[in-house]
């Protein structure tokens, strides 16, 4: 695939002018709505509006809240086009997998969360009609037991639906009426073909998922429909609306065997590839083929991020009734000795939500910290985290044959100093950090980039580039070898 080319529709900006565009961010713990400004000499990005976003328990299980989130983006979008009526676009992106049924353009349904459990009867029913072997083999995805193939196998109503529409693109049905599924984020469905990038309708089909409820298919940068007309009629422009490929189109990779992580609730570690691997030794360590933009692989492995942290700093709240300040935390976490056991920050007991510490100490084979030990079960978290990030990138380069120089590690998890020094000790290699926004960045970008910002030069090196001297990185070198491993 290549870049889109402009349409031509919202017309050519004078030389240096500035463009500006509406970015529609949704993250599985808040979301936001961000007006970027792109020009010659300008990246630049302005929050508009901030929500809470997050799991809901039903009678039924963990759902998300679509109409809250509905309203939010709504709201959002209106304010943006109030501070800057010259917004000429709209991109949205999400996380991934999670989908909501429709029939007659209505919803079904509350869209399941993906850390609801009805899942693991998914999982069982998908392979006993496809061992993972041959799934990996078509679809080049890790396993994750909520790829939504599997939450389709389990899920009674699909069969009612003449659409299924992933959590960005149904904002995007809502505001253009028109139903799509943008390729990226379709990637993680495990129901594309991952060297074609089209549905695998003979695989749906041996697994009793009718292909009618498949989309079609778009491309980063295609035009999707208008908003309504009392958001201004602006286009809807579809960037990679999976946020890890809308994350990755930011990152400004500065060598060719450079790594990146995409650090928030999830941390996705890996590398940008031409072509999938899809190889035993790829499947046997369990990493994933996702879609990028302009065809572009990533190549990575989904690690369990600042969702510890968060959880359990959750938890503590709860249990002092008052807010923690987490800066100050992290602080008295860096000032103690490095610990000399950690956890595997992947275990599946740390999937669901709640007692976060608790898990956490169990598998430590530890009580769980009162009030003065907070401090070292941070850094015991964060140092888990990193050593679970350090051993994604030895895996990804091994696997893929190359000799990983240098990490990137955008997202939330860029503020975190204690964080990405802690990856660049356990890895053995520099890490740069930011941009904290490479999200809303990609999302902006690809929208500039189809509006025609970027003249004869749309290649992602050179959106790669302005991102680096907007947003400079920070170094961090490692400071030698660190052995604690995890209990």
């Amino acid at each position: 695939m290549t870049p889109a080319e402009p349409d031509g529709a919202a017309g050519a900006a004078a030389p240096g002018g500035v463009r500006a565009v509406a970015a529609v961010d949704l993250g599985a713990t808040s979301g936001r709505v961000m007006i970027g400004r792109v020009g010659d000499d300008t990246l630049a990005l302005e929050e508009v509006a901030r929500f809470p976003n997050g799991p809901v328990e039903r009678a039924d299980g963990w759902h998300w809240d679509i109409e809250a989130l509905w309203g939010h983006v709504r709201a959002g979008l209106a304010e943006a086009l109030r501070r800057e009526p010259s917004i000429e676009s709209v991109g949205i992106d999400s996380w991934a997998v999670d989908y909501g049924l429709l029939r007659g353009g209505e919803l079904l349904a509350e869209p399941f969360h993906y850390r609801d459990a009805r899942t693991a009867r998914g999982v069982e029913a998908v392979h006993a009609a496809v061992p993972f072997e041959e799934l990996y083999r078509r679809n080049g995805l890790q396993f994750l037991p909520f790829t939504s193939l599997y939450q389709y196998a389990a899920d009674p109503r699909l069969g009612e639906a003449d659409a299924s529409v992933l959590i960005p693109d149904l904002i995007a049905e809502r505001l253009t009426g028109r139903a799509v599924a943008e390729r990226t984020n379709a990637s993680t469905t495990g129901l594309l073909d991952v060297r074609t990038g089209e549905w695998d309708t003979d695989l749906a089909d041996v697994l009793g998922i009718p292909a009618s409820v498949l989309p079609p298919l778009v491309d980063p940068g295609e035009t999707i429909g208008e908003t309504p007309a009392d958001l201004g009629a602006v286009p809807v422009v579809a960037v990679g609306s999976h946020d890890t490929a809308s994350a990755i189109v930011a990152v400004p990779l500065s060598t060719p065997n450079a790594a990146y992580i995409s650090c928030g609730t999830w941390g996705l570690v890996g590398l940008e590839l031409p072509e999938p691997i899809v190889t035993d030794a790829a499947r046997q360590a369990n990493f994933t083929n996702e879609g990028g933009v302009d065809g572009r692989v990533r190549f990575l492995h989904n690690v369990t991020g600042l969702w510890l942290l968060s959880e359990t700093v959750r938890a503590w709240e709860e249990e002092d009734g008052s807010a923690i300040d987490l800066p100050l935390l992290l602080a008295s976490a860096g000032a103690v000795s490095p610990p000399a056991r950690l956890f595997d920050a992947d275990a599946p007991e740390l999937a669901a939500p709640g007692d976060m510490p608790g898990r956490i100490a169990e598998l430590l084979g530890a009580d769980r910290p009162g009030r003065a030990g907070r401090p070292m079960f941070a850094r015991i978290i964060v140092e888990s985290i990193a050593a679970a990030f350090a051993r994604a990138v030895q895996t990804a380069g091994e696997v893929a044959g190359r000799e990983v120089d240098v990490i990137h590690l955008v997202g939330g998890g860029a503020r975190n100093a204690l964080l990405c020094q802690a990856t660049a000790d356990r890895a053995g290699v520099p890490v740069l950090a930011g941009p904290v926004e490479a999200t809303a960045l990609g999302n902006v970008l690809v929208q500039a980039r189809a509006l025609g910002s970027f003249g004869a030069d749309a290649s992602l090196e050179n959106l790669r580039a302005r991102v680096a001297r907007a947003f400079p990185p920070i170094r961090y070198t490692p400071r030698g070898s660190v052995v604690a491993e995890p209990a």
